[in-house]
């Protein structure tokens, strides 16, 4: 019986010291403060400066391609395919050629020619909004 009355004790001095911390809360002039749960990433930290945990992943390998154009053949004509044959894409010549990381349009560029190998001039970076609005279609 001692027990149960110890626990109800707690219980109750719980429950006033709840009550009261919620009376000190709604008192006029007293200005709540945001608890500080989650640690805030942009403190110590001067704007221009990578933020912490980048670092972990700049190493990361992704897939960069760079598309001169598409085309749809059916599989008769793949199968007709041979050395020298020209396969026509719907890019036009001298059109910005689209920059693609893991899949997602990125930027856009023209070819150029840097000791005999082929590279490519950014021209048009897409912005992260650009990006996201053409999630949401």
């Amino acid at each position: 019986m001692n027990q149960t009355t110890d626990e109800q004790q707690v219980s109750e001095d719980d429950w006033a010291a709840a009550m009261n911390e919620q009376t000190v809360a709604a008192a006029p002039g007293a200005a709540a403060q945001p608890a500080r749960i989650f640690e805030q990433f942009s403190e110590g930290e001067s704007p221009s400066a990578t933020p912490r945990g980048f670092d972990m992943i700049m190493d990361i390998p992704v897939s960069l391609t760079v598309e001169l154009g598409r085309t749809k053949i059916s599989i008769r004509n793949l199968l007709q395919l041979a050395h020298g044959s020209v396969v026509e894409l719907d890019g036009l010549a001298g059109e910005p050629m689209d920059v693609l990381i893991n899949g997602t349009l990125i930027a856009q560029g023209e070819v150029v020619v840097v000791n005999e190998k082929f590279g490519i001039r950014l021209t048009d970076i897409i912005t992260p909004q650009e990006r996201i609005r053409k999630l949401n279609r």
